[in-house]
């Protein structure tokens, strides 16, 4: 007999999902104004193929203070000058108003700060889709709930979102929009609607209603070609599409013309999907005022190590790299790392590498966060030989670790202290190298 569903149940297809898509805002300079927090609410446009106090290279993000006077993306830094001229060619003693700040691309850096962003966002949902360095889908229906809360007029999921939202800004310091609805395109929308800083939740009886009236050319998927297309065939809105003959768009478009009127009807059956295991797991901790206490520095080292190392415990994983993150006031972001011969899981090793790189270079400096990091990671069982005799060499420098950054899954997190018993036998996994020296 041909499975059935219960009266009054939902199968798996029928669930009305919660997609969250996350997008962050101007993310270039928001990196920059962490890196020089007077740029904070000042113009700011960070360049491709750009040198200071040169005129080549093209717009990589404008802040949206410099979209106030004409500067966009991809527009050549030539013409953004133009339209706003730089800060620092002003003469002292004149007005600076009308000018802006100009910066060069460093995507070294902005890729460690999307690392943390991205951590929190593994941290808040079970599946995440990685869609670019400042943007992912998160499939959180398991998370949370379309039910009104009780003490109000808000879903569940509008708090949930939110939750993500404060969790990004307090623990990274930017700033992200985020689109809830029941599906990927529709939450994709919804994430630009209310730009910068914006939440906008589509519930799912809503979701016709909420495009019906939005742009075609704002239709995930619709191009800057196929929008001027349908103008020809008098198809200026979401609605308008949603009303089309699907015959007609199919055989203007293709097959993509009849997915196209689905997504403007609000059909979209796509599920979140995850782009692959991390390549590193780590937790950073924001401390509450810098301090150059020393013990301060260490007790948070080790809840941190203990932290990353359960966490690679629970994933499966191994580790090739063991590292920390120091961040000195105002934001100079240090890194060091050692690498092993071969994979490991061991969580007192941890501890003792990171301590071990605090105390070589960080033991007077004041700090401002701390993280540990666990990376270069094997998710492969094997055989796992005495960690007997291991020496270490130096640790590895800053600029030795720029070719690593793309691996960074790094995220802002409170640090938790290890709950585990003393008396706990710690668990090692078989089939890792000896730790014989570093590399």
């Amino acid at each position: 007999m041909a499975e059935e569903t219960l009266p009054g149940t939902q199968s798996d297809d029928e669930i009305d999902r919660i997609v969250l898509h996350v997008d962050m805002d101007c993310f270039y300079a928001s990196c920059e104004r962490l890196r020089e927090p007077e740029l904070v609410g000042e113009p700011v446009v960070v360049g491709m193929g750009y040198e200071p106090g040169e005129g080549h290279g093209a717009v990589a993000t404008a802040s949206y203070e410099a979209r106030e006077f004409g500067v966009g993306s991809a527009q050549p830094i030539s013409t953004a000058l133009d339209k706003l001229p730089r800060r620092a060619d002003v003469d002292p003693g004149d007005d600076p108003s009308g000018t802006g700040y100009y910066r060069t691309v460093d995507i070294d850096f902005y890729k460690s700060v999307a690392a943390e962003v991205k951590e929190i966002l593994h941290d808040c949902a079970d599946v995440v889709r990685e869609v670019s360095i400042d943007e992912a889908y998160l499939d959180v229906t398991d998370r949370t709930a379309w039910d009104v809360a009780p003490s109000g007029n808000r879903t569940l999921a509008e708090g949930y979102a939110r939750y993500v939202k404060q969790r990004i800004a307090r623990e990274v310091g930017v700033t992200a929009s985020i689109g809830v609805a029941p599906n990927m395109s529709t939450a994709k929308i919804a994430s630009d609607f209310d730009k910068p800083n914006g939440l906008v939740v589509v519930r799912p009886g809503e979701v016709q209603s909420f495009l019906a009236p939005i742009p075609v050319e704002e239709v995930h998927g619709v191009g800057p070609v196929t929008a001027r297309k349908m103008a020809e065939l008098d198809i200026e809105t979401a609605g308008d599409l949603a009303a089309a003959d699907p015959a007609t768009l199919e055989s203007q478009f293709g097959s993509r013309g009849r997915e196209l009127h689905e997504r403007a009807r609000g059909s979209d059956d796509r599920r979140v999907t995850p782009t692959g295991r991390p390549k590193s797991l780590s937790r950073e901790s924001a401390l509450t005022e810098p301090t150059a206490e020393m013990e301060d520095k260490r007790e948070v080292v080790r809840a941190l190590a203990a932290d990353v190392a359960d966490r690679a415990q629970s994933r499966g994983a191994m580790y090739r790299t063991i590292g920390i993150k120091v961040v000195v006031p105002p934001f100079d972001i240090n890194t060091r790392a050692r690498s092993l011969p071969g994979p490991v899981d061991d969580p007192d090793l941890v501890e003792s590498v990171a301590l071990e790189l605090l105390d070589a270079e960080f033991a007077d400096e004041r700090v401002r966060k701390l993280g540990v990091r666990v990376s270069n990671l094997s998710f492969a069982s094997a055989d796992q030989s005495s960690l007997d005799g291991w020496e270490s060499d130096a640790a590895t420098t800053s600029d030795e670790q720029a070719d690593s950054e793309s691996e960074r899954t790094a995220a802002s997190d409170s640090a938790r202290s290890d709950e585990r018993s003393s008396s706990e036998p710690r668990r090692k996994r078989r089939g890792q190298s000896s730790l014989v020296e570093f590399d």
